[in-house]
């Protein structure tokens, strides 16, 4: 990882990834992508979920966020 690296926000990150920021809320709150929590605000490298989504994180990270959705829905019926 270049040292140098610039923290990304949650809007940035779901842009460099090509989803919505709902989806990488959904990914936090499973604790599924790798961020840093800065008061507030969530921040990424974005080297590191590169790697994460390599290793296949965000496709089972991805799975459980049906799951949970599917799983909300089914309660609220």
């Amino acid at each position: 990882m270049n040292s140098t690296e610039r923290w990304l926000s949650v809007e940035e990150i779901a842009a460099h990834l090509g989803v919505s920021k709902e989806t990488v809320y959904r990914w936090l709150e499973l604790k599924k992508i790798p961020a840093n929590r800065v008061g507030r605000l969530w921040k990424f490298k974005a080297s590191e979920v590169d790697k994460w989504v390599k290793k296949g994180g965000a496709k089972s990270a991805s799975e459980e966020v049906e799951q949970s959705k599917n799983k909300k829905t089914e309660s609220e019926q």
